[in-house]
């Protein structure tokens, strides 16, 4: 947040507001100072935005982004030169930015140097939170490697092949050293990676414990990639918090996750993308066949989740040339979940999942994220992910120039 939109006071007037967490909306300004919301109510206080009687949302989170995506080639994501990858990565921030995510977690990849540059106003960016590159065993998800190719590889910029309990010890605490928000381990089989089959869990359970003892013991948690029952049974006995896309999720292992408290991240505009997208950006027939075996599960899913009383968040998941389905995983999730429990998880859900309280909701104290949408969304659903609908963006208190993006 710049100085100057600390000290500025900003009034949203006219407006219809969704605090993120209740259904009805509440008609009156909302008040931006010094970066935080003073005050909902008929106040006006400093500079004008008249929302002329459309809805304003706080700042939409992404919980499952990926900066250094470059391509759907798990080999070049890892191996291209890291110059590359954060310049591309930058771009990526800031046309998320523009769509309305204020804030995105990015669950394997990131780092210091990245988030460095966004706190010193480098580029126009999200809030930012990094897991740094993903911890995967040898021919898990993570490891890029094709059967018959006989190469070494150690890490790259988005996953790093670490076995054993003692080298999970020292990664974990190398990540966490240089500012990694949680953790992310890939438990299971994954659509792009090219080895490994989906529903087989990864990692054993004194690895997987250890990980989680170290992230728990700073007051961070641990994020796995898990579709399977199995791998999301297995993840969540050993302390894991936040299960990634869970596509097959089933009644019993749901259960199994609310009595652990975890939390369930869908990311149903990666699957969509590559169904129709595939060719385009030269998706691997074995990645086609994995895809085709999750791509209507994950609605199924986020129902099963939300029955058995699991916080559903939102995430994206969107590698190369999809970053652009970006809003289009919002639009998916509506059609599972409605446009309430949608809101809520791309909301005040995912904040709760970042441990940011005052992250996701507009109330007094709150941070001042917002999204002035082009109408009402519990109408017309189309305002909150047809890019073609004007919108306006206010991070920290300050108007997003868009035309900068």
């Amino acid at each position: 947040m710049s100085a100057e939109s600390s000290n500025r006071t900003l009034t949203i007037t006219n407006a219809l507001v969704f605090d993120g967490e209740n259904p009805e909306l509440i008609r009156g300004n909302v008040t931006f100072k010094g970066g935080l919301v003073s005050a909902i109510g008929d106040q006006e206080e400093g500079e004008l935005l008249d929302a002329g009687g459309k809805v304003v949302i706080p700042g939409l989170i992404d919980a499952h982004f990926h900066a250094y995506a470059i391509s759907l080639d798990g080999m070049r994501n890892e191996r291209g030169p890291l110059s590359f990858a954060a310049l591309a990565g930058a771009k990526r921030l800031g046309e998320a930015l523009s769509r309305g995510f204020t804030t995105v977690r990015d669950v394997a990849g990131g780092d210091i140097g990245l988030a460095s540059a966004i706190k010193a106003g480098l580029l126009p960016s999200p809030r930012y939170f990094y897991t740094g590159p993903a911890l995967s065993q040898t021919g898990g998800h993570g490891d890029p490697r094709e059967a018959d190719v006989d190469v070494c590889f150690g890490h790259g910029h988005m996953c790093e092949v670490v076995d054993g309990p003692e080298p999970l010890r020292i990664a974990v605490r190398e990540r966490l050293r240089t500012g990694a928000h949680a953790i992310k381990i890939m438990a299971s089989g994954g659509v792009v990676s090219l080895t490994d089959p989906l529903a087989i869990p990864q990692y054993s359970d004194e690895e997987i414990s250890v990980v989680v003892a170290e992230a728990t013991r700073r007051g961070s948690y641990v994020a796995a990639h898990a579709y399977s029952p199995e791998a999301i049974a297995h993840s969540v006995r050993n302390g894991v918090r936040s299960i990634e896309h869970g596509n097959l999720l089933d009644t019993p292992t749901a259960a199994l996750m609310a009595e652990h408290g975890a939390y369930l991240v869908p990311t149903l505009a990666a699957y969509a993308a590559m169904d129709r997208r595939g060719d385009e950006v030269g998706l691997p027939e074995v990645s086609k066949a994995k895809n085709l075996e999750v791509l209507t599960a994950g609605r199924e899913a986020i129902k099963i989740a939300l029955a058995a009383g699991i916080p559903v968040g939102f995430g994206s998941d969107l590698m190369g040339d999809l970053a652009d389905e970006q809003l289009n995983g919002l639009a998916l999730q509506i059609e599972a979940a409605g446009v309430f429990e949608t809101l809520r998880s791309a909301t005040s859900v995912n904040a709760a999942l970042l441990q940011e309280p005052t992250l996701g909701r507009l109330a007094p104290g709150m941070v001042a994220d917002a999204l002035i949408l082009d109408g009402n969304p519990f109408e017309d659903p189309a305002v909150l992910f047809d890019e073609s609908r004007p919108r306006t963006v206010v991070q920290g208190g300050a108007v997003v120039d868009l035309g900068a993006r």
